[in-house]
């Protein structure tokens, strides 16, 4: 964990997207066959349908925190053109190994030309942005997905808010977690310009609540 991140935490300080990134890679690149080993539970699978089935044949589609490149992997044998992101190295050799087109990139710095892709999908990965940059992660990915594409964004949280590392953690460093209610989950998602499709709440069935949101840029 950096200096500056550890500090931010036990002062109760504003903990910015800056000073997350290093200890998540690391935490991520140690653990990374480990989380390719892992079989996707099935309410995973039923939200991941689901934003499949909006989008129409052949849909170029951007994975942020791609991780192993499971997700990926699934869209583009369903027929999806598919570009894969992670912040680490070891994760984006993952997704290569299955195939997919990926690369090396933090939320902040989508180095994709405006409008680029149809649809983005983010699994439990934007629950790593503290609440302070959240807005600008999300204009960023606004940037490179057309009008009238489609963003859906998957995060555990719904019944508190809290930021910070959670008790259990068993990466190293332990991770960053920003935990948001319903209403500040939806408030920054229409802040940021986006129309809201669908959003409902999952029963993971382990303790954790899911909050499935599915965005869409409006059209110009």
């Amino acid at each position: 964990m950096s200096v500056i991140y550890r500090a931010s935490i036990m002062t109760g300080m504003t903990v910015r997207y800056d000073e997350v990134l290093d200890p998540l890679r690391q935490a991520y690149d140690t653990r990374a066959a480990w989380r390719d080993g892992l079989t996707r539970e099935p309410w995973k699978l039923t939200e991941r349908q689901a934003f499949h089935d909006r989008l129409a044949p052949g849909a170029r589609l951007l994975e942020i925190g791609a991780g192993t490149g499971q997700d990926s992997a699934y869209f583009q044998q369903e027929g999806c053109a598919v570009v894969a992101a992670d912040l680490s190295p070891v994760m984006v050799e993952r997704c290569r190994a299955k195939g997919v087109e990926a690369h090396v990139m933090d939320f902040l710095h989508l180095s994709f030309p405006a409008g680029s892709f149809d649809a983005v999908f983010a699994m439990n990965c934007l629950l790593h942005v503290p609440n302070h940059d959240l807005p600008a992660v999300l204009a960023a990915i606004r940037a490179v997905l057309r009008p009238g594409g489609l963003f859906f964004v998957g995060v555990y949280g719904g019944d508190e808010s809290a930021e910070g590392p959670i008790d259990d953690d068993q990466h190293v460093p332990p991770r960053f977690f920003s935990w948001r209610t319903d209403e500040q989950l939806l408030g920054f998602a229409v802040a940021a310009r986006f129309d809201v499709v669908d959003f409902h709440p999952v029963d993971t069935g382990r303790g954790y609540r899911f909050q499935s949101l599915t965005l869409r840029h409006p059209p110009s």
